[in-house]
């Protein structure tokens, strides 16, 4: 199983980026999945979720969509502010509990985040 993460990279407070994470190894429509981030010296922190047979979330300025023909799920981040710079993870589980990192059976790599001020 592997989950792919790409898209992060430095931007300017106020800009946008699409981060997207591409799974392989699982039968990406039974999945719900997640996106999670962590700074240097903290717990990591609940994102977003899509839960299984749903084609997008919206939670404030972040978008999370799924394109289960390219097993792939997208996170939009808009007016991104620099207290949202960290590692970005993608996950995914089969659970009902989508907000805690423990119920997550499989982790991509990260993606840094970086906005500057």
């Amino acid at each position: 199983v592997q989950l792919q993460a790409s898209g992060g990279g430095l931007v300017q407070a106020g800009g946008s980026l699409r981060l997207s994470c591409v799974a392989s190894g699982i039968t990406f429509n039974s999945y719900s999945m997640g996106w999670f981030r962590q700074t240097p010296g903290k717990e990591r922190e609940f994102v977003a979720a899509l839960r299984r047979g749903h084609v997008d979330s919206v939670k404030g300025r972040f978008t999370m969509s799924r394109d289960n023909a390219k097993n792939t799920v997208y996170l939009q981040m808009n007016s991104l502010k620099p207290e949202d710079t960290a590692v970005y993870y993608c996950a995914a589980t089969t659970s009902v509990v989508l907000t805690r990192d423990d119920f997550y059976r499989y982790w991509g790599q990260g993606t840094q985040v970086t906005v500057s001020s």
